[in-house]
């Protein structure tokens, strides 16, 4: 099935592959996650939002600054989750921004804030 999913992808923005691995990486996480989390749900409707984008072709940069600062603030201060949270963040940013805009970034949870 691997071998399917790459060839449905030949052509297309690296970047959307790239978000799309790793929002389905942070779910799968998010998934076997067992803590109660209190925005859990909030963090499962904004990652299939950004999966959603994603898949769709072009992504809007700001849509997905936004799922993404909902997500981290649902997720952010759970240190098992931060490596996927980081994946998630990383293929964002290679979608770069508006022209003359400041760079966004999502806080690191261990830099406090």
């Amino acid at each position: 099935m691997a071998e399917e999913e790459r060839v449905d992808r030949v052509g297309e923005d690296p970047r959307v592959n790239e978000l799309c691995d790793a929002v389905s990486r942070l779910r799968r996480a998010l998934a076997g996650h067992p803590a109660v989390l209190p925005d859990r749900d909030a963090a499962e409707d904004e990652l299939a939002a950004l999966d959603a984008m994603a898949r769709a072709g072009e992504p809007e940069v700001p849509r997905l600054r936004r799922a993404l600062l909902l997500v981290a603030g649902a997720l952010g201060s759970v240190s098992a989750l931060a490596p996927a949270l980081g994946e998630v963040r990383a293929a964002v940013d290679r979608f770069g921004g508006t022209p003359g805009e400041e760079p966004f970034r999502v806080p690191d949870p261990r830099e406090g804030g």
